[in-house]
């Protein structure tokens, strides 16, 4: 079984050459969405922790960590992206055990755009009227590990985008792999690929308009439909590794890094760390550096690179299966006033 797995995470690891960082081809994607985050333990760390992620919010970055929850846990989480422009995400997860070495989840993020202001050619500085795009994804995942060293996961991601007139949906595949040994399974090994899917295009009343009749020997008003270009979604392929240093029976700093290669945009490294306190508290900070983007004088990355965040939880029995715990997490932008996750986290 190691040795199939071995062949496995070489063989995701080839793809690397598929899906590696190109910045000539930034923004010529769509369902840019697909790459934020709504959780905030994650988001804490940068989303740069591959390796060592469990529970819910690995449907969002590495679903194989989907298998390490007790038996059943619940997520709800709010984001304020980029504070300033009026943009929020809200998610919720689920995860559920099956059997010994089985898990299922489901998830959804949903985007709050607020009100934006309709304008016209005709009125430019606005109708008085406003809207409010819908962008939604639902998210089916399932994780199993084997011989409690290895586990896989692949989830199926329904997209859509749309206005009062105007829509697009599509289909993401994520598949990841995590691996874990050491002599006190304290070193990880994760690979993930995300956003594998179909290509969107836009369709609607939206792309109508009314003209007059091109031969000219009759006046009279014509409907014509344009037909929108498709889209690519922006793949993402992440290699991480992580380490714990087990101070004592109560203390443990987990080391992370991780390699993130995009489709669409520059590839990115990044680093982090976690400090633990009986898995009470837990303190953790993360940078992330895109390669390249200091060949130049444009600034490519909304994110500076910093990140921060806290988690408290609390046990509700000796066993410490049932567990509520508030994870808060913070990204430093170049613009705007930073993107603040907030999520509440039931472990039953």
């Amino acid at each position: 079984m190691r040795n199939k797995c071995l062949i496995l995470i070489l063989v995701v690891s080839y793809t690397i050459g598929l899906y590696g960082g190109n910045p000539d081809r930034q923004g010529e994607a769509g369902a840019y969405e697909l790459l934020l985050n709504p959780w905030a333990r994650s988001a804490g760390l940068h989303t740069i922790s591959t390796s060592m992620i469990k529970g819910v919010e690995s449907m969002r970055l590495n679903v194989a960590g989907l298998v390490h929850i007790p038996k059943t846990q619940v997520l709800i989480g709010h984001t304020r992206y980029l504070v300033g422009t009026g943009i929020n995400l809200n998610a919720v997860g689920i995860g559920q055990k099956v059997g010994k070495n089985g898990a299922f989840g489901l998830s959804l993020m949903a985007m709050d755009f607020g009100d934006i202001a309709v304008t016209t050619t005709d009125q430019p500085e606005g109708t008085g009227a406003t809207f409010s795009p819908n962008f939604f994804h639902l998210g089916v995942s399932y994780a199993h590990i084997f011989e409690n060293k290895v586990s896989v996961g692949f989830t199926l991601r329904t997209i859509s985008e749309s206005t009062a007139d105007l829509s697009a949906q599509g289909f993401a595949l994520d598949a990841g792999v995590q691996y874990v040994t050491g002599p006190q399974d304290n070193f990880r090994f994760g690979i993930s690929l995300r956003n594998v899917g179909t290509p969107m295009r836009f369709g609607g009343e939206g792309l109508s308009f009314r003209a007059t009749n091109p031969d000219g020997v009759i006046n009279y008003d014509l409907s014509y439909d344009q037909r929108a270009a498709t889209f690519e979604l922006p793949s993402v392929l992440n290699i991480g590794a992580s380490y714990d240093i087990i101070l004592d029976t109560r203390n443990r700093i987990s080391v992370i890094g991780n390699f993130t290669s995009n489709s669409f945009s520059r590839d990115a490294i990044g680093g982090g760390l976690e400090y633990s306190f009986k898995d009470i508290f837990m303190l953790r900070g993360a940078y992330r550096y895109d390669l390249g983007s200091n060949l130049d004088a444009v600034v490519n990355n909304v994110y500076s690179g910093v990140a921060a965040g806290v988690s408290i939880e609390v046990p509700f029995s000796e066993k410490n299966d049932t567990r509520f715990a508030i994870d808060y997490g913070y990204r430093a932008t170049s613009t705007w006033s930073g993107t603040h996750n907030l999520t509440l986290r039931f472990t039953l």
